[in-house]
């Protein structure tokens, strides 16, 4: 028979193209516990899955990019991917697109691991949480519309403030559609206009195991709740549940229930302040009267006073200037000489023979100098 000669990176892509044809990677995952774990260059992984029973070994390949869940060596994990010969190695490895822990242990201990790397990346750090509004006027409510924890934090949010807008992005909280769905409520939230945007974000669902919590735990999930461009407010479950985004988000919540009263006031208790910011507005107000009042009264008395000392330092100026009126010194026997129209003080100003007037108390006369007198010189 007539035999195709192969180069023999034509033969290992003729393999590889014949094993991604009859194994897709969308029907298969592989289980087995996790051994020779490494990371190189902080950028490739390679690791052994092995079945514990067969004693069988398969060589695992991948980036850090696709690989988001933490691994280490003892762990049991599905992974997903195809069979590929690597043609510089000769090697047959799966290349792992997605690993899932499988098992309690397991998933708490990727829990415990993801937990401490976001930590040391700062997603929990206290000094970036944001603090939510008093009164917000728009919420954005990402969940299941067919999970109890909707209808908890609905009916919650009415009793205790209604008229706030709910744009509820409809979710599955659990299973493989939900982290997909969940990055694209975030996504669609953070694209709106600022105007538009909720004031608040509420990420909730009812409890469960770490299994049912597995979205909320999602390392793509819980950087979503990081960059959100708005508070986010996670509620997950019960109050013993916890999840990463309880920690990432800007306020954890215990319940649904618990959501919708740290997010909005009870009525009640808002009516309550107003009645007493409104007695202490007029206790306030009738204060500042009777000081405004008082300060009247105290000045209407310091201007009757002043008054008073005022119409005596004016009695008393008058007796002044009376006293200073010339006509009441010639009432006393005095007269004003002068010569053509100026007053003589000195007699040595005058000769025989000049003409004067003379002012007395009533009336004048006009006179001729006779004779004058030398002023008496003093010792």
């Amino acid at each position: 028979p007539i035999m195709n000669v192969l180069q023999v990176n034509e033969f290992l892509t003729l393999v590889n193209e014949t094993l991604r044809l009859n194994i897709p990677s969308d029907q298969f995952v592989v289980e087995g516990e996790v051994s020779d774990y490494r990371v190189s260059q902080q950028k490739w992984i390679s690791f052994d899955l092995k079945d514990e029973e067969a004693d069988a070994v398969l060589k695992c390949f991948a980036t850090v990019w696709q690989l988001k869940t933490p691994l280490e060596d003892g762990m049991r994990v599905s992974v997903a991917g195809y069979p590929k010969i690597y043609e510089r190695f000769g090697t047959f490895k799966m290349n792992v697109t997605s690993a899932a822990p499988v098992g309690e242990g397991a998933l708490r201990r990727a829990y415990e691991l993801l937990k401490k790397k976001l930590h040391e990346e700062g997603l929990f750090d206290p000094e970036r949480k944001r603090s939510l509004p008093r009164f917000p006027n728009k919420i954005g409510l990402i969940t299941s519309r067919d999970a109890a924890a909707f209808g908890d934090f609905v009916r919650i949010l009415n009793n205790r403030w209604s008229g706030v807008a709910v744009e509820h992005a409809h979710v599955h909280v659990q299973g493989r559609e939900a982290v997909g769905e969940i990055l694209g409520a975030f996504s669609h939230f953070d694209a709106l206009p600022a105007k538009d945007r909720p004031d608040v974000i509420v990420l909730t669902r009812g409890g469960g195991g770490l299994e049912d919590l597995h979205a909320f735990n999602d390392e793509e999930v819980a950087r979503a709740v990081f960059r959100s461009k708005v508070p986010v407010v996670c509620a997950v479950g019960h109050e013993r549940d916890e999840s990463l985004c309880d920690y990432v988000a800007d306020v954890r919540a215990s319940t649904p229930s618990n959501a919708a009263e740290r997010i909005v006031p009870d009525r009640r208790e808002v009516g309550y302040e107003i009645e007493m910011m409104q007695t202490r507005l007029v206790d306030h107000v009738q204060s500042e009267l009777d000081v405004r009042s008082n300060m009247i009264e105290n000045l209407m008395l310091r201007t009757e006073s002043w008054l008073g000392r005022l119409r005596e330092g004016l009695e008393y100026q008058v007796r002044i200037l009376k006293s200073l009126d010339p006509q009441r010194v010639l009432a006393r026997g005095y007269s004003i000489v002068s010569k053509a129209g100026k007053i003589v003080k000195d007699a040595s100003k005058l000769d025989a023979g000049d003409k004067i007037n003379v002012q007395l108390s009533k009336g004048s006369v006009d006179s001729e100098i006779i004779k004058k007198y030398a002023t008496k010189k003093e010792n």
